[in-house]
């Protein structure tokens, strides 16, 4: 699992971020690729942990955040600031990302959620940045994903122990007691 977080972690470090500074262009699919980054770890993750449970709500949170995400653009025409289109709201990079990272910090915590979000909130500023969406755009975007995945994720607890045994409390009451540790 260590090494998962060391992987997120490197493709942040070693972007070329100067190059990015000097192309919009090369920002612009730099946002396209991670994007990705918090989803293929979220399901690399839960597929390391033998999480069924979590692939099933990383399946329901991702399929809403896109239904939702597509419904939107359809439903709205709003233009985007370079001129490229009218599907701007909502963000679809930004929801993408921001479902991945959501999940991440909900079902694993926070040593998995931080580094994804600072991945998402590269990929709303450089959508921003490149005026391929202004700020509602990627607001609206996280929103939707964040939202899909707190919806259908649920907090990873592994190794709970639950015992019930039959008790006696002195010489005449009888009873279970039930335990349970986690």
């Amino acid at each position: 699992m260590k090494t998962a977080r060391l992987i997120l972690l490197a493709v942040l470090l070693l972007m070329p971020v100067s190059r990015l500074e000097a192309s919009d262009e090369g920002l612009r699919h730099a946002t396209d690729i991670l994007c990705l980054a918090p989803d293929a770890t979220a399901l690399a993750v839960t597929l390391a942990k033998h999480d069924t449970q979590g692939l099933k709500q990383l399946g329901l949170s991702a399929a809403t955040c896109l239904v939702v995400n597509y419904g939107l653009e359809l439903c709205i025409r709003k233009d985007r600031p370079d001129g490229t289109g009218h599907h701007a709201f909502p963000s679809t990079h930004t929801a993408v990302a921001f479902n991945g990272s959501s999940y991440l910090m909900r079902r694993y915590g926070w040593k998995w959620g931080v580094p994804a979000y600072v991945v998402s909130s590269f990929v709303a500023w450089g959508r921003v940045h490149t005026d391929r969406h202004d700020w509602w755009d990627v607001l609206g975007g996280a929103a939707i994903g964040a939202g899909s995945a707190f919806i259908f994720t649920r907090p990873f607890v592994k190794d709970v122990d639950v015992s019930i045994s039959p008790t006696t409390f002195g010489d005449r009451a009888y009873g279970m007691t039930a335990t349970i540790q986690f």
